[in-house]
Formats: C-alpha cells, sequence, structure tokens
C-alpha cells in the first residue's frame, strides 16, 4: 500500500501564492479613481479659467452695442473719445480746463466745477439774457458772473471704457496722460490747460503731473484715490488708514494689486461681498455724502445707465487695477512743476470725514510736497464737491494760482 505523500512549502511560496490568487477589483477602482479625479480636476481649472475670463465689451457704435450720441475725437491709436463741453466757447475763453470724472462715472459727472454751468451753446452766450423769464434772473447772474467775468471753458469727456469712449485693453498709469493731451490738441485748447479731477480722477491728475507737465497751466485734485502701495508713503501709516476701510474692500483693493487677474471673478462672484463701491453701498459715506446723495442722484439720475453701458470690467474693474496696481512712479517723489510760472499752482482738496480715501494719507501727501496748496475741509465727506459753493470755490483757487481769491 502506498503511503500517503505531503509537500512542505515555504512561507515565501506561500505569500506568493497567495498574491497570485488576490482579485485584480482594488487596483481597477483605484484607476478609475485617479481618472475620474483627472477630469474633475481639469473640469475645474476649465471653469475657474473661464469665471475669470470677462466677457467681450459692447463697444458703442457696434454690431447690439449702445448708440453713439456724443461728439468723440479719434485717437492715435484708432479708438474714440467722447466728450462734453460748458461754459464759454472755446475761442472766448479765458481759462481752458479738463476734467477728469471718477469711478463710475461719465462725461456728465462734472458737476463738482460746473454747478452753475451749462453745456456749451453759443446761443447761451450771445442771448444769455433773452433766457431771464425761462431760467430766473438768478441763473442767468450766476451764468453771466462765470462765463463772462471768468471766461471759462471746461471739457469733460467718458474714460477708457467709460460712457462712450472706447475701451482700452492696453491702458496703463501713463495712457490716460496722453489721452488728455491728445484731446486737448484735436480740441484746440491751446499750449496749456488746467486739469481738474475728482476721486479717482484726481489720482490720475498725478500722472498728468508726471508725464504732460509742460502743458499745464495748474492742477486740482479733489478728493483723490491714493495707492496704498505708493513707495513714498510710510507702511505704519498706510497700514493703520488700510484698516478703517470695510474688510470687503481691503479684500478688493489686494486683489487688484496682487493677483489683477482674478480681479472680475472676485467682483462679479456671489460667496461673499465685492467692492462696497460697485454695489452701491452706504456703508461708505459720511453724514454730509448721505445729506448730499438726494441731490446727487437727481443730477444722475438720467444718465447713470449710460456709465457702465460697455460692461463693467472695462470700466470698474480695469479702474482698480490701475489705481491699486504697480505704478510707474511715485507721486511723492514729483517736483515742483510751476517753479518758474508765476500764477500757475496745484491744489490738493480734502474733506476731513471722508471714509472712502483717509484723510490721514493726504496730510502725509501735502506735507512731504509743499509746494502742494492743500485745503482740508472740516466736517466735510467724500462728495464735498457737490455741496453749495464748493465748485466756486475751486475754480477761483486754481484761477488764481497761488493768490487768495478775491
Amino acid at each position: 500500500m502506498a503511503a500517503g505523500t505531503s509537500r512542505k512549502i515555504s512561507a515565501a511560496s506561500a505569500r506568493a501564492h497567495t498574491r497570485k490568487s488576490k482579485p485584480i477589483t482594488t487596483s481597477k477602482f483605484s484607476g478609475v479613481l485617479k481618472k475620474i479625479l483627472f477630469v474633475s480636476l481639469v473640469g475645474f481649472l476649465a471653469w475657474a479659467y473661464q469665471a475669470t475670463q470677462p466677457p467681450q465689451p459692447k463697444t458703442c457704435g457696434s454690431e447690439n452695442g449702445p448708440p453713439i450720441t456724443a461728439p468723440r475725437i479719434q485717437l492715435r491709436d484708432g479708438r474714440f473719445l467722447a466728450y462734453k463741453e460748458y461754459g464759454v466757447p472755446k475761442d472766448m475763453a479765458k481759462h481752458k480746463i479738463v476734467f477728469v470724472h471718477g469711478y463710475d462715472c461719465c462725461r456728465h459727472d462734472v458737476s463738482p466745477i460746473t454747478s452753475h454751468l451749462s453745456p456749451i451753446s453759443h446761443r447761451i452766450y450771445y442771448f444769455a439774457y433773452a433766457l431771464d423769464i425761462i431760467l430766473g434772473w438768478l441763473f442767468i447772474m450766476l451764468i453771466k458772473d462765470i462765463v463772462e467775468s471768468k471766461g471759462v471753458y471746461i471739457v469733460s469727456f467718458d474714460r477708457p471704457g467709460y460712457g462712450e469712449s472706447d475701451p482700452n485693453p492696453k491702458q496703463t498709469v501713463k495712457s490716460i496722460a496722453f489721452d488728455i493731451e491728445e484731446l486737448a490738441d484735436q480740441l484746440g485748447l491751446g499750449s496749456r490747460f488746467y486739469v481738474v479731477g475728482f476721486s479717482l480722477g484726481g489720482q490720475i491728475v498725478w500722472t498728468c503731473l508726471k508725464y504732460i507737465p509742460h502743458r499745464l497751466a495748474g492742477a486740482a485734485l479733489l478728493a483723490p484715490v491714493v495707492n496704498y502701495w505708493w513707495a513714498g508713503l510710510p507702511s505704519n501709516l498706510t497700514g493703520e488708514a488700510y484698516k478703517h476701510h470695510l474688510p470687503q474692500d481691503q479684500w478688493a483693493y489686494r486683489v487688484a494689486h496682487y493677483i489683477p487677474w482674478l480681479n472680475y471673478w472676485w467682483n462679479t462672484q456671489k460667496l461673499f461681498p465685492g467692492l462696497s463701491l460697485i454695489a452701491h453701498s452706504p456703508k461708505v459715506l459720511s453724514q454730509q455724502d448721505v445729506e448730499l446723495i438726494p441731490r446727487i442722484i437727481s443730477i444722475r439720475e438720467e444718465y447713470m445707465a449710460q456709465v457702465r453701458q460697455q460692461g463693467e470690467f472695462e470700466s470698474l474693474h480695469r479702474d482698480l487695477q490701475i489705481a491699486f496696481g504697480k505704478w510707474e512712479f511715485d507721486p511723492t517723489d514729483l517736483k515742483n512743476l510751476f517753479s518758474e510760472n508765476e500764477g500757475s499752482s496745484v491744489h490738493i482738496w480734502q474733506g476731513d470725514e471722508d471714509r472712502i480715501v483717509p484723510v490721514k494719507l493726504q496730510r502725509y501727501i501735502a506735507r512731504h510736497l509743499p509746494w502742494i496748496n492743500y485745503h482740508e475741509l472740516t466736517g466735510t465727506g467724500h462728495m464735498f464737491p457737490f455741496a453749495d459753493g464748493m465748485a466756486d470755490s475751486v475754480i477761483q483757487a486754481l484761477l488764481h494760482g497761488n493768490k487768495s481769491p478775491s
């Protein structure tokens, strides 16, 4: 009888045998999971890319774009710039002023320096007295005083992307100054003219002082926006001023400066608040601003829809990228440009209760640049130019240069 046999199997062989007999379900699942994760990542990146890409602007005069209603000039690069004229005709003017509007505004928003001026009309000048019955004696006397005595001509224009001016995707800190110079040349304003800017438009006046100083007869900056990343501003001061902004605005400014390619998404997403100014939030208004809002709304209600009609990216968002981006120069390094031009001067006007542009930064700039005439207004906010009498005060100080207006 044959005896039973037994085989001894080594531990290594046993483990190998066990591995071979193991099902391959786990490895298949792992491969499928990797593919799903990869596809999901690609899909997320594609979505993220699309979310950061702004829509094409609806350029005025293009198919499906807003109509062209304003006079415009064509710049050397082919873009069109819309403008609006006020005061006396150019050939009769003693003083010619280019006004630069602020954030979320347009060429019509020139009220800060034209409280009593009407849009250009030769009939208004030559036949002002015939309008007495219609407009009232007081209004006519105000027009007569400003138009005849001061001989003021003012042109306001839509900055690129606003109103009816073409967007400028290549816009820089420097380019807007040369847009202003070309506007003045094409309108025949002469070798020298004044420039006045309000809010973010006031910040743009710094670029004129830097790049076209030889063309300026004087300048006024009304509550000019300050870039917290200008190298000449002390970091402790900017840090302290920065904290006075709403948290949502602090983040919006950071995004505009550090990651500008995310700017469009940041201010259009609904997960958390974007810039308060885009949403017209009352949280950034001072007491005086709140009191002036009804007046401002009554002025703007007829044309507010025109401001953003070409799209928000090439107007509002582009503004933020430039205003708080990396500048090619520091305004605190500028020298006195009018030392040899008697009667010419630069003025900064600032409200001490401004909650949009901190007054402490303006005070520092004024101390650092003593050749600037600094006017700090007690109890006023950002919208002070709309208050009674301010337009006349700004114009008189500008036209009288370093002299006190009589």
